[in-house]
């Protein structure tokens, strides 16, 4: 499960990639093809984002992107699963958090 912009942030992230030369534009389109036929859960509605924009202001610090992320897990009663230090942070008080060896166990 992630926020709507999921996909579209997966694309500027390939879009980078490819400005960097790192990838080409048919392997950045064929990862971004292959990502979408992932099925992922995907919120996007008034409370989610309401609740996020309530997260960004009372950080300060936090970006958008990152207060949907908790503000999805947050309302979804789940575990946040994230390598980004100031997200983890930022989540640690408000949702529980999963570490990526938590994926291969249990």
């Amino acid at each position: 499960m992630a926020p709507n912009s999921l996909r579209s942030r997966a694309l500027e992230l390939l879009l980078k990639e490819v400005r960097a030369g790192q990838l080409t534009d048919d392997e950045a389109l064929q990862i971004h093809e292959r990502m979408t036929e992932i099925k992922v859960r995907l919120l996007g509605d008034r409370v989610s984002r309401r609740v996020a924009w309530g997260h960004a202001r009372r950080t300060n610090s936090m970006d958008l992107a990152g207060a949907e992320y908790l503000a999805v897990t947050e309302l979804q009663a789940d575990m946040l699963l994230t390598t980004d230090p100031q997200l983890r942070t930022m989540a640690s008080d408000v949702v529980p958090l999963a570490d990526l060896e938590d994926l291969f166990t249990g």
